[in-house]
């Protein structure tokens, strides 16, 4: 067996504590210096407290417990005689976590209070039935005490209570004087009601910050609500402030991440705010019709022109508000053009000698880097500067995660009204979406939502609804290393799993694993990123 290290999660040490032994492990750094001790009371107590995937670290004592010391003996018919007996249940329904106890066989033989208050299940559909039974019922998906009477060591396992509730078991035995299990002794937690719990306390927590600032929200029509978040929140604060100038605006960013709802924010809060506010995607136009449609053209000025001609968008947004996007892609002839427009309000329509003047301001933005262009060649430099007076930068999701749920939230309602449903997404795959890395940023999550709505076709959204798209692209070249390779068939494994059974419960039942460890291998790998906690 490995020595224990104090970089171990709570899970992987508890295979460590292997039957027969004192109930106290030593613990080596990776000069296999001598660190401390875990003691199994340690390991219980972060079991209890759902913190599985916690660093051994934090547990490591100096001394040995003196009790762990002394020789402990017990009869087994003391044993016997306490599990038999009124205390027993005393003691048991005192606990606030559930109990579930069966003997060395698999039998059922007590379940307390608790366990009966968190799954829904009541004494007389288990009591005396063996847990095989169990699962062949549909009452429980699988046996953490099966699996400990197999293993003869603590396991902690995911279990569903009839397709529904999920929650965390940890089973450990009880031996015979002879090492022969006789007591299988399984705690239990509600991990429903631990994330509904976590996203209790994530949105309180965004709660409190918004109401401790001073930046009021939208309320204009035509917005869409705004989730601010601790990254957010200086930009709207500062889009307040700039909102009541004229200065040139630059939002950069990532595609999607919400640049084109700041340009609207602060057009509505901006003295143009009763006025026009147009939108030109400078990409989605091809360049050589970007300046006819940006500075419209005179009557017969290219082949296909139409006769009376056209006034351009700049016209059009006249003493309002241009939202330029994907500025960067902008042709650099067009470029000199809105030079003159940026410095003096001046410019001249396609075919037109005439100059003529708007009074209008320009927010610019790109998801690309103005700068590095700039040296390229491929955007004028005096044009950068004139539009980059104020500079937002404005983060991927995935430096958001705290407004991931709001905005799943905000856009369920919003698609739920628009088609008429009334869907609901449980707090797994809430969990779920939070840690997916999020590389269309809200773009992606906002079109996600609308297909889980249109598609599904009931009205609860699970882990299993998600597309198969949302699944870790394995990789094509031949691993480097073991590592990789072992990495590579985890992987492999991992998703076919999940694409099967939907959830990381299920898909850890079927792997044999737990689901706390799926996830840590999940994080490793990198898929979904951070991964489901509890």
């Amino acid at each position: 067996m490995h020595p224990l290290r104090p970089t171990m999660t709570v899970e992987e040490a508890l295979a460590c504590f292997s039957p027969g032994t004192n109930g106290v492990q030593a613990v080596y750094s990776e000069t296999n210096e001598l660190i401390g001790y875990l003691t199994v009371d340690s390991i219980a107590i972060a079991v209890h407290r759902g913190e599985l995937t916690r660093p051994i670290s934090e547990f490591i004592v100096t001394e040995i417990p003196r009790q762990r010391l002394e020789p402990q003996f017990r009869s087994d018919e003391q044993l016997h005689a306490f599990f038999h007996s009124p205390l027993c249940k005393i003691v048991f329904n005192s606990l606030y976590d559930g109990v579930y106890i069966t003997d060395g066989a698999g039998i059922t033989l007590f379940i307390n209070q608790a366990y009966q208050r968190i799954t829904g299940l009541n004494a007389g559909e288990v009591m005396g039935k063996h847990m095989s039974q169990l699962i062949k019922q549909g009452i429980i998906s699988v046996s953490a005490s099966l699996e400990t009477i197999r293993t003869k060591r603590p396991v902690t396992l995911i279990q569903t209570i009839r397709n529904e509730r999920k929650i965390i078991v940890s089973a450990t035995p009880i031996f015979s004087d002879a090492h022969e299990i006789l007591y299988v002794i399984s705690c239990v937690r509600d991990i429903t009601e631990l994330i509904r719990l976590k996203h209790e306390l994530d949105s309180q927590r965004l709660w409190q910050q918004g109401m401790q600032t001073d930046v009021p929200q939208p309320d204009q029509e035509g917005l869409e609500k705004v989730v601010l978040g601790p990254a957010t929140r200086p930009i709207f604060k500062l889009a307040d402030k700039v909102a009541k100038t004229e200065a040139k605006i630059l939002l950069q960013g990532e595609t999607g991440v919400g640049k084109s709802l700041i340009a609207k924010y602060i057009h509505a809060r901006s003295a143009r705010s009763g006025e026009i506010f147009m939108e030109l995607n400078c990409a989605a136009i091809p360049s050589h019709l970007v300046e006819a449609e940006l500075f419209g053209y005179e009557p017969g000025a290219f082949t296909g022109a139409l006769k009376q001609g056209k006034a351009g968008i700049l016209e059009s947004a006249h003493r309002g508000t241009l939202f330029l996007d994907e500025i960067g892609d902008l042709p650099l002839d067009v470029q000199v053009k809105l030079l003159k427009v940026v410095e003096e309000n001046q410019f001249m329509r396609v075919g037109s000698t005439q100059m003529r003047h708007v009074d209008v301001r320009i927010i610019a933005a790109t998801h690309r880097d103005l700068a590095a262009r700039v040296r390229e060649g491929l955007f004028r430099e005096d044009l950068y500067y004139r539009l980059n007076i104020v500079t937002f930068e404005v983060p991927p999701l995935r430096k958001r995660r705290e407004e991931i749920v709001p905005l799943l939230e905000t856009y369920l309602a919003k698609f739920n009204e628009k088609y008429n449903e009334n869907k609901v997404m449980t707090l797994e795959c809430y969990e779920w979406l939070t840690n997916y890395n999020w590389p269309g940023n809200i773009r992606e999550l906002a079109n996600l939502i609308e297909r889980l709505v249109v598609t599904t076709y009931h009205d609860t959204i699970d882990v299993g609804d998600l597309p198969a798209f949302l699944q870790q692209v394995l990789p094509s070249a031949e691993p480097a290393s073991l590592k990789e390779a072992v990495a590579k068939v985890e992987r492999s494994l991992i998703t076919k799993a999940l694409q099967t059974h939907g959830t990381t419960r299920a898909a850890a039942a079927a792997l044999g694993i737990s689901q706390s460890a799926i996830v840590q291998k999940m994080k490793k790998l990198q898929m979904r990123v951070e991964n489901e906690s509890f």
